[in-house]
């Protein structure tokens, strides 16, 4: 029996987070819960340079290995997919045993989506579009993650009126990738970011089901937590969504899957 875990924690071996890593575990102990650390990897970052957002695995393991042996801490790595950055990605895996490798997309055209004037001039459609291919693509690039991220990272910052990724909306686009996730044995995060907002919920819940419908059956639960308040959050609202639609919860160790039970 494995615990559950969150899967999606940021110390301060990410250039944005400042979080202890005992910080992060206490309060992941008050919940009962285990962590991986999942420190950002961002080769090409356009705003500040390579180095901003790249980290030295030899110091992470040194690090936070002795914490690692209790079992209820994983080490892995947020890694930002662009095609700029594959062989640099693969090659960053071969420089320490991490036991975890999440996929996201932050950039669009080398250009960070967590800034608002990433989508000045450009219309939602045409945008979302645009982000799902790249996802997709970048899916089949990276055979090495193992989950993918925030699905719907580009709602966070988005000025929209309505910046949701409605299924309905982007169907042929989130099927496609949905596809390439079973495809490639890829397991789906279910990001708790936004899930303390029902409308988030209600947007998120028919991609979920209609992964389950392609044949996904697994998915990691993650609090993409910086601050230790935001460790574990909305945790129990994941859970919920991953049993509405028969999804298991897992985490990874040695890049191995393993069930999460209570």
């Amino acid at each position: 029996m494995t615990m559950y875990f969150d899967s999606h924690i940021h110390t301060e071996f990410s250039a944005d987070s400042e979080m202890k890593a005992a910080e992060a575990l206490r309060e992941a102990e008050k919940q009962g819960l285990g962590l991986v650390f999942t420190e950002h990897l961002d080769y090409d970052y356009p705003a500040a340079g390579e180095e901003e957002f790249i980290f030295d695995p030899a110091a992470y393991w040194a690090a936070y290995d002795p914490l690692r042996a209790e079992g209820k801490l994983s080490l892995g790595v947020e890694m930002g997919m662009m095609a700029s950055a594959r062989e640099k990605n693969a090659a960053f895996l071969r420089r320490a045993p991490f036991d975890f490798v999440l996929g996201s997309i932050h950039f669009l055209d080398v250009k960070d989506l967590y800034f608002p004037e990433t989508f000045a001039g450009r219309e939602k459609a045409e945008m979302y579009h645009e982000y799902f291919t790249v996802m997709r693509d970048e899916i089949y690039a990276h055979p090495f993650i193992n989950t993918l991220a925030h699905i719907d990272y580009i709602a966070r910052n988005a000025p929209f009126d309505n910046p949701e990724l409605s299924y309905g909306d982007f169907t042929d686009d989130i099927d496609a990738v949905l596809r390439a996730l079973v495809e490639t044995e890829t397991v789906i995060e279910i990001n708790t970011r936004r899930l303390g907002d029902t409308r988030g919920i209600k947007e998120l819940a028919p991609v979920y089901r209609r992964y389950h419908e392609l044949g996904g059956r697994y998915v990691t639960i993650g609090s993409d937590a910086h601050v230790p308040d935001a460790v574990g959050r909305h945790y129990d609202r994941a859970r919920e969504l991953a049993h509405a639609f028969d999804l298991q919860i897992v985490a990874f160790r040695e890049r191995k899957m393993r069930v999460c039970e209570d």
